[in-house]
Parts: C-alpha cells; sequence; structure tokens
C-alpha cells in the first residue's frame, strides 16, 4: 500500500472512509453483530490492554499501510511496556519555541474527536484539552498530545498553549476563561449562540448557562485582538457528513441545522484562511456545493 495519500483523495472524503472502517473493525473484533446494523457514523476510540496498540492505532495502520507509517503521521514508535507517554517537562522559553500545534479544547466529545482525526490525517500535530487523560492515552496513542486539568489554573492553561499557533473550540467555556492568547495566531469557534438565543420556554432555561458561556467566549476573543473565524450554526444533527451542500444565507441559522460531521469539517477548512481581523458567519446544510473553500471564505469575508 502506498505511503502517502493520493491527491486524488481529500481529507474529507477519507475522514469518511476512515469511519466506515472503523465501524468495520469495531464489528470485526469488538461486536458479534453485522455492519449493517451499525447506525452511528462517528469517531469512536476505544481502550487497549497494557502492552498492546491502541484501537486508534490499529485504525490508522488498517486504513493507512501499518506500523511503517506511525512516524508519517509525526507519532513515535508504539515501543513502551505500556503504551503511555512520558512526562518530560518542556522547559523552553515562549521566544525559542514552535508553534505548530493545533489546540482543540474539548477532545472528549463527538465534533472534538471528528476534529482530532481530521488533523492528524491532515499530519497537523494535536493537543487536546480532554477529562480523563488515561482514556485519551489509551484512545489517541501517542498521535496527540492529551492535557487534563483545571482551566480556572493560569499555570495549566499557559502549558495549554505551549507551542499553540491555532485554537479550535468545538463547544463553549475555554476562551472565556484564559488571561492571555499571546503567541497564537488564530481561533476558530463553532458557535451555537443564534440557536441558544432562538430557545424559548424550558430550552431556553435549559441553554442559559451554555448562552452565557458562549457570549462570554466571543466577547473575550473579540477583546483579545487575535485573529478568529466565528462559525455560527444551527441546530447540530447526529445526520452523515457530505450527503448535502451548505448554505451561507444570514438567518439561515434560525431554523436550519448542520451535521456534527460537517461542522467539524468546515473548522478544519477554516484552519487554512486566517483573516486580517476577525470573520462571522452563518452555515447550515443547504443546497450550495463548495468547491473552493479558500474562494467561499473570501466571499464571506467580502460580504461581512
Amino acid at each position: 500500500m502506498a505511503g502517502v495519500l493520493p491527491s486524488s483523495i481529500s481529507p474529507y472524503s477519507l475522514l469518511h472512509s476512515s469511519n466506515d472502517k472503523l465501524l468495520t473493525i469495531s464489528n470485526r473484533y469488538l461486536s458479534p453483530s453485522p455492519i449493517g446494523n451499525a447506525k452511528k457514523h462517528s469517531v469512536v476510540c476505544f481502550s487497549s490492554k497494557k502492552g498492546k496498540p491502541g484501537f486508534f492505532d490499529v485504525i490508522l495502520d488498517y486504513i493507512e499501510g501499518g506500523p511503517k507509517l506511525r512516524k508519517w503521521y509525526g507519532a513515535a514508535d508504539l515501543n513502551t511496556e505500556d503504551g503511555s507517554i512520558s512526562e518530560e517537562a518542556d522547559e523552553s522559553s515562549e521566544e525559542d519555541e514552535i508553534r505548530d500545534a493545533v489546540l482543540v479544547t474539548d477532545g472528549d466529545n463527538e465534533i472534538g474527536q471528528t476534529i482530532i482525526l481530521s488533523l492528524i490525517i491532515k499530519r497537523i500535530r494535536v493537543k487536546a484539552l480532554v477529562k480523563d487523560k488515561r482514556a485519551a492515552i489509551e484512545s489517541f496513542g501517542t498521535y496527540v498530545e492529551s492535557i487534563t486539568g483545571d482551566p480556572k489554573d493560569s499555570s495549566f492553561l499557559k502549558k495549554s498553549l505551549r507551542g499553540v499557533r491555532t485554537i479550535i473550540c468545538p463547544n463553549e467555556g475555554f476562551l472565556s476563561k484564559v488571561e492571555s492568547l499571546k503567541g497564537v495566531q488564530h481561533v476558530v469557534i463553532l458557535s451555537q449562540l443564534s440557536v441558544y438565543r432562538g430557545s424559548s420556554g424550558v430550552q431556553a432555561i435549559m441553554n442559559s448557562n451554555a448562552r452565557k458561556l458562549a457570549e462570554e467566549d466571543e466577547s473575550a476573543l473579540v477583546a483579545s485582538g487575535v485573529p478568529y473565524t466565528i462559525i455560527r450554526t444551527g441546530l447540530l444533527t447526529n445526520d452523515r457528513g457530505g450527503k448535502t451542500g451548505f448554505s451561507f444565507e444570514k438567518g439561515c441559522t434560525v431554523n436550519g441545522s448542520l451535521s456534527k460531521e460537517d461542522a467539524a469539517y468546515v473548522c478544519i477548512e477554516a484552519l487554512d484562511v486566517v483573516p486580517e481581523r476577525g470573520l462571522e458567519f452563518e452555515v447550515v446544510n443547504g443546497e450550495e456545493k463548495v468547491l473552493n473553500w479558500k474562494d467561499q471564505f473570501g466571499r464571506l469575508m467580502e460580504q461581512a
């Protein structure tokens, strides 16, 4: 099997291919039920036994030809007894550090894991905030630097942002806690603020805390002076991504929806287009097919 990705295969198509193969592998080794009964096409990571490659390693080995390509993806060899990552303190100064990592602020939820898989496929260095570091290490292995701690702790936040050039926030609640984004070159937020503001009754009460966090995040980001992209979505669904196009019309988020896979994909595409100051736009699933995302973001900037 080839050791490089064919230029004709996009990360998006490979992502969906990866999901299908993940389901095939999980059914083959972990479940007696046939793949035809699988209804959810999402990135699901499973723990490995001590001393054996993690399930995530098995996925990538299956997709791209085996352990010999592990280094091609930027991961270390699996040659430790327990497969764990050594905890070596990084004492490099901020002035000398290389900022080449993308920080995903929620590596536990479905969208966050889909984003992480896409970043790995693109061979981008990934850092992820997680709640359970041991489970994250068993799931992602050495492909991701998993970090856990108290978001209110300034030293923890400083460590999280070390070496980071871009932050992707799949949900709200992180940016408002950060005192400084010094050195960060771009922040991408997936925002459901339109949904929160449009809710009423009991739903509005349930969304009140999330709405407050989202508003605080956006205010903190705008005030930071760091270039940002705010992707406002409609209701997020578990529908399979890539089946329909998109709509970027103003007001489309009021009644529209967006699959979680497509939401993750738009976040990934936004990485390569850094606005001079900031870009905010609405997006839901629709009829418009996007052939060139760089051009699409350019049009959205002109319309802003």
